[in-house]
């Protein structure tokens, strides 16, 4: 087995949150600096980046999980990943579909700008990617693994936006792979909110906005390889694949 380090809640330049100097080649070159062997492409409600960090990521020799942080109709936020362009792209139709067409202010939440491998801006999102899709969290996770990918809540911990704080308990028949703490978090501090969850695989991410952030917090992942499959094999605990944080 090998170890990677990974961490998998990484915002760019595209997400309204997210810091002008979190262009792909930046989010490359620090990932490198940080020593990161996985990393997971998430911007709000948007795969618009993933494709061109993959990009730039296989000539760095680093791991791509492209998808998305997902706002369910419930307000939580959710990870999610896909495994190849076809699913991926799905997906993005999906999001654009049930995404309110709500202007996004700039002003107030930033902008949301779509860059070449050059970071000169080829597209800017017209809807705010802040917004709650009009779709239910047992709704997005049917969708996410009826195309064969990964659904993880995320920081779930936190005190808003987390399905903790918007449900007040993981559901016993949502399917997940996985729950997303924050960096800061204990494990004991969450585990009686898991319920019939408490075997779950815990991840701990960055969720970075700004550059200076991506890799300050990270998952250790026991793997043959970086494929993933092998990702999902080690969120559930299969054929000695395991992940650590």
């Amino acid at each position: 087995m090998n170890i990677y380090r990974a961490d998998l809640h990484i915002h760019t330049v595209l997400s309204p949150c997210g810091d002008l100097e979190m262009s792909p080649a930046n989010i490359i070159t620090k990932a490198l600096e940080k020593g990161l062997d996985i990393i997971g492409i998430t911007d709000h409600n948007s795969t618009r980046h993933c494709k061109l960090i993959r990009k730039l990521a296989e000539a760095a020799g680093i791991f791509v999980l492209m998808g998305a942080e997902v706002t369910t109709r419930e307000e939580v936020h959710c990870l999610t990943f896909f495994e190849n362009d076809d699913q991926l792209s799905e997906f993005q139709l999906y999001l654009e579909k049930h995404l309110p067409p709500i202007p996004n202010n700039t002003e107030k939440f930033g902008y949301q700008v779509v860059v070449d491998e050059d970071e000169q801006i080829i597209d800017e999102i017209e809807f705010l990617l802040l917004t709650a899709l009009d779709q239910s969290i047992e709704q997005i996770e049917q969708k996410v693994h009826a195309l064969g990918g990964i659904f993880i809540p995320a920081h779930i911990d936190r005190q808003s936006y987390s399905i903790i704080s918007q449900l007040g308990f993981i559901p016993a028949d949502l399917m997940i792979d996985g729950i997303e703490i924050s960096a800061n978090c204990s494990v004991q501090s969450i585990v009686p909110f898991l319920g019939k969850k408490s075997e779950s695989t815990i991840i701990r991410n960055s969720d970075a906005h700004y550059v200076e952030n991506i890799g300050q917090a990270f998952s250790t992942f026991e793997m043959a390889h970086r494929t993933f499959n092998e990702v999902i094999f080690a969120l559930h605990g299969i054929m000695g694949r395991n992940v650590t944080i």
